[in-house]
């Protein structure tokens, strides 16, 4: 098991009162495995994703990657974590818009122990021939792969998407969807994607329902179905 998270609790303060966004979670992530996490705004799926990449702390409970608990890990060693085994994509691709391409990706592997080639990530994500290019030159979904390739590039065990396909059409959507499945192929990345559509379920091998903090359901998928089958 890669993950094992047990009795995780987080509030936040609003006003004088606290507010628990996760009460006592408790769940497990397989190694090479896709996750979805799915559940309306404001269940605590983003908050939960925060705290298994290193960026926000757990109040109580446990987070245990690859046998160790990043919870009782410095502010140091979080930012270790996050630098080697943890890549992030986001709805917003978040490129710095005077670098290139290529430049957006070597920013990432010029900082990871043990870098996956620049171009063969780039060729994976079917960007190599855009690789001169600024991010104003090419399309929100092309955005997104790069934002992957990026992510990718340092070679980590885990990749964390935060509503992927949020700001894209349906087809790119389905796009990058089916670029998260081959990337989890190809290099045995374990995948963990929060996000409020349902129909996206049907290509991870486990889905996580969310509500007000809680695990409400939990299932495996005995088939999963290629992201170019996916309709909603």
């Amino acid at each position: 098991m890669l993950i094992e998270i047990k009795n995780l609790q987080k509030g936040y303060k609003v006003g004088t009162k606290e507010r628990l966004v996760l009460k006592n979670l408790n769940l497990e992530i397989e190694e090479s495995s896709i996750n979805v996490i799915l559940g309306p705004s404001g269940s605590g799926k983003s908050t939960l994703l925060n705290i298994i990449g290193g960026v926000d702390r757990a109040d109580s409970g446990t987070v245990t990657v690859n046998g160790t608990d990043i919870c009782i890990f410095s502010d140091a060693k979080l930012t270790e974590y996050r630098r080697n085994t943890v890549g992030f994509v986001f709805q917003f691709y978040n490129l710095v818009p005077n670098l290139t391409v290529k430049e957006n990706i070597e920013v990432v592997a010029n900082i990871s122990k043990n870098p996956i080639d620049c171009d063969e990530v780039l060729k994976a994500v079917d960007m190599l021939a855009f690789k001169k290019s600024f991010p104003h030159e090419i399309s929100g979904g092309e955005q997104q792969r790069v934002s992957i390739a990026r992510a990718i590039v340092k070679n980590p065990t885990l990749l964390l998407c935060d509503e992927p396909t949020g700001a894209l059409d349906f087809e790119t959507s389905k796009t990058v969807l089916k670029l998260l499945q081959e990337v989890n192929q190809k290099f045995k990345t374990t995948i963990i994607m929060i996000t409020h559509n349902e129909a996206i379920s049907a290509m991870a091998n486990r889905v996580f329902k969310l509500r007000s903090g809680e695990i409400i359901d939990s299932y495996v998928n005995r088939e999963t179905l290629p992201a170019e089958r996916i309709e909603w």
